[in-house]
């Protein structure tokens, strides 16, 4: 009996994980221009400059930006509402201005997402990232 589960356990990570790359080849493409297009309408209020931007398959992020001014976004983004993309792109493109989130940093996400609170509250209520 104990053998069955750990074989159907492997056999269903197996599944889920192609399932996954599947979702993620097929909305990659969108969720790049989804967020150039709105990094770049947010950005003409903040002026930052930033490299490259990339899409992952991130499991536990939603996005990420480096010290080098890299952007990274989750695939989902091209999932999700249009207010809870922005405020994960605007979020992430406040990070180039200060990057932590200290007071300053929630004041520059408040500029253009002002009710950035309800947005953090909805996208912790939102289903896991798998």
């Amino acid at each position: 009996m104990r053998r069955n589960f750990k074989y159907f356990r492997i056999i269903f990570r197996r599944v889920s994980l192609r399932g996954a790359k599947k979702e993620y080849l097929e909305n990659k493409d969108r969720a790049l221009i989804l967020a150039q297009q709105r990094l770049e309408f947010f950005n003409r209020s903040y002026g930052f400059k930033f490299n490259r931007v990339s899409i992952k398959n991130q499991k536990t992020r939603w996005g990420s930006c480096s010290k080098k001014g890299n952007l990274n976004f989750n695939y989902r983004i091209a999932l999700l509402s249009q207010p809870l993309a922005d405020y994960i792109i605007v979020h992430e493109l406040c990070h180039l201005g200060q990057l932590n989130h200290s007071r300053q940093f929630w004041d520059l996400v408040a500029q253009t997402i002002p009710d950035y609170s309800k947005m953090r509250r909805e996208l912790k209520n939102y289903h896991k990232i798998n």
